[in-house]
């Protein structure tokens, strides 16, 4: 059968095939199908089924220049082993050089090229450049970490040269950049979001609790390694975190730690046993370690289905058993730092008293008003943070001019307030708190002559200013703390746009006298021009309420990374002010309207109200 080949808006020659029903793609600038059977072609930049099994074929004997360019642009989007086929577009010497590896380059679409007519009665021409077009938005490093970015130009040239070959002179590219150039739906289908799992750093082993690292691996096999998706993964968490968690998170595995030598498959047996081989650096470890390493590596892969993981048994470099543990004996390890996490819903009613919805109702209960004078004392809320234990809430006033922390179990006296904001427009006053998973409160006051973040040990105490060097002149607008305590997610208002960026929080010192910073700020939802609400829902995924540039509200998943979540943009609901989302899936995400007051989404289904009126609802956090 001959290839069927199609030119797309910028002249290039396509020659990327499906075969229907048999999940296979054929890449070839020219070739020949080895098979019968109907054949379609389709954009190698279109979206594709994650299933599809792409390879490359070389390119033809006396290809043109472009013929060169397209094969070589449209073979890094296969799952070509080593790469080995895209390296035959390349000259010997870059083809021994090139590192695909390296990084890779994430287009909105698959990259254009600069036109370059050419024939072959021209024997004057022996080399040609071309230039690679396109609009970034992403890059993956050599860790594997996700770096969104705000849309760019992206420029950059292919130079070819003819190099003697079997046949005589051929065309090829002697001079390329290192990595690879893909378009946003090739990368959505060779790689996929994985979240490695640490333990948050500074805190003794009986208070670890892990937290989540996302990466992105590929789908299937690694054409660089050979390994499949969890091979990938467990290599990857012990080569450690990314750069940018680094300071604030530790592996129990001993620095060296890697793989047995050899080993590029791991799948559980027929009883969901994970038999993880390790090198010698993991040898000596005592037992207590072990079972740490092996909870990262359970959560690590919860994720994967096609794991299915119930059990880890890491084994010493001689094949003996170190340790074993099972998902349940790893639950005291859990990110969310408890085996169920809390589930109950806070909110203020129209009257300013903080009310529950409890937990067990799944949103469906009738609300109660919590004990306590936040419940029922003398100054009205206008906003509430329920620590994680469900015992404390920080409440700001209605003005949003004083910030109160009390018990919401017990009765008592409205104690003195805790903030104090001196802005004259309430709008710069302080902004809802959020608990982190250490039992830290954090507030922001947007007091335009003195804004800080603001950090309350215990919930207690005298507050203590937290330090952002990289704000760049931006106020903050709104907060909220993950369940780990090593991050905060941020709206920052920066030229008449609220932004959302994730920070790292980083502590020196000894407990008593400990200074706080939150640093590298990383956007984590570059598509949205303006944000107005969000929570973390998940150990690195966050809902967030916000416009695209020139669209209408919506509300959407992001990952921590800044990459956009599988599940993306939500069902339409009307005029959200706030939204909460919790760890577990299961429970429903809620939202705060100014039309249709309290509503929530729970899996499966269509948005229903739950209270007309009310206002800053909160998941404990």
């Amino acid at each position: 059968m001959g290839t069927d080949r199609r030119r797309d808006g910028h002249g290039r020659v396509l020659g990327l095939f499906a075969l229907l029903g048999c999940g296979v793609v054929l890449l070839s600038a020219c070739g020949s199908m080895p098979v019968t059977g109907d054949v379609k072609a389709v954009d190698a930049s279109q979206p594709g089924d994650s299933q599809v099994q792409v390879y490359a074929v070389a390119p033809r004997d006396n290809a043109t220049p472009n013929e060169v360019v397209d094969g070589f642009l449209e073979s890094m989007t296969s799952d070509d082993s080593d790469f080995r086929t895209t390296r035959k577009y390349l000259t010997r010497e870059a083809a021994s050089t090139w590192k695909p590896s390296a990084f890779t380059t994430v287009l909105t679409k698959a990259p254009n090229r600069s036109d370059r007519p050419f024939r072959d009665s021209d024997p004057g021409i022996t080399e040609i450049t071309y230039t690679l077009t396109g609009e970034k938005v992403a890059t993956v490093d050599a860790q594997s970490a996700y770096q969104p970015l705000a849309p760019t130009d992206y420029n950059q040239s292919l130079h070819l040269v003819k190099e003697n070959g079997p046949e005589g002179k051929e065309w090829r590219i002697d001079l390329v950049p290192d990595g690879l150039l893909l378009g946003q739906s090739d990368f959505k289908r060779l790689y996929r979001s994985v979240d490695k799992y640490y333990f948050a750093a500074g805190r003794t082993s009986e208070q670890s609790t892990l937290v989540a690292d996302p990466v992105y691996l590929r789908s299937r096999t690694d054409p660089v390694t050979g390994m499949d998706t969890v091979t990938q993964a467990v290599r990857s968490l012990l080569a450690g975190p990314t750069s940018w968690l680094r300071p604030v998170v530790d592996s129990r595995f001993p620095a060296g730690t890697a793989l047995k030598k050899g080993v590029t498959s791991l799948a559980p047996d027929d009883r969901n046993v994970l038999k993880v081989p390790l090198n010698k650096k993991a040898d000596g470890v005592g037992q207590r370690s072990c079972r740490m390493m092996a909870s990262q590596v359970l959560y690590t892969l919860r994720d994967l289905t096609s794991a299915r993981v119930e059990q880890v048994e890491l084994q010493r470099s001689d094949g003996s058993p170190l340790c074993v543990l099972g998902t349940d004996q790893a639950e005291e390890f859990a990110p969310d730092g408890s085996s169920s996490g809390p589930d109950s819903q806070y909110f203020v009613d129209a009257k300013g008293r903080v009310e529950r919805i409890p937990g067990s109702t799944k949103g469906s209960g009738t609300p109660e008003m919590v004990s306590g004078p936040l419940g029922d004392g003398p100054v009205r809320m206008g906003a509430v943070g329920v620590a994680r234990d469900e015992q404390r809430a920080a409440a700001v006033s209605r003005d949003k001019a004083a910030l109160y922390v009390s018990s919401i179990v017990s009765d008592g006296e409205l104690p003195a307030a805790a903030v104090i904001s001196k802005a004259q427009n309430p709008n710069n006053r302080l902004s809802v708190p959020s608990w982190d998973g250490r039992g830290d409160l954090w507030v922001a006051d947007r007091d335009p002559g003195n804004p800080r973040l603001l950090r309350l040990t215990g919930g207690a105490g005298k507050p203590q200013e937290v330090t952002v060097p990289s704000l760049d002149g931006g106020r903050i607008e709104a907060l909220r703390m993950s369940a780990d305590g090593v991050r905060i997610a941020l709206l920052v208002t920066q030229d008449d746009h609220n932004t959302l960026k994730i920070g790292r929080i980083e502590r020196r010192g000894p407990e008593a006298e400990q200074k706080v910073s939150v640093v590298e700020l990383r956007q984590a939802a570059p598509q949205l021009t303006d944000v107005t609400a969000m929570s973390w829902s998940g150990r690195s995924r966050l809902v967030v309420v916000g416009k695209e540039q020139g669209g209408v509200q919506q509300v959407r998943y992001v990952q921590a990374d800044g990459s956009t979540a599988a599940s993306g943009v939500l069902p339409g609901v009307n005029q959200v002010s706030s939204v909460a989302a919790a760890d577990d899936e299961q429970l429903p995400l809620m939202a705060a309207t100014s039309s249709d007051g309290i509503v929530k989404l729970s899996p499966g289904d269509n948005w229903q109200t739950v209270v007309k009126e009310g206002s800053s609802l909160v998941y404990p956090g």
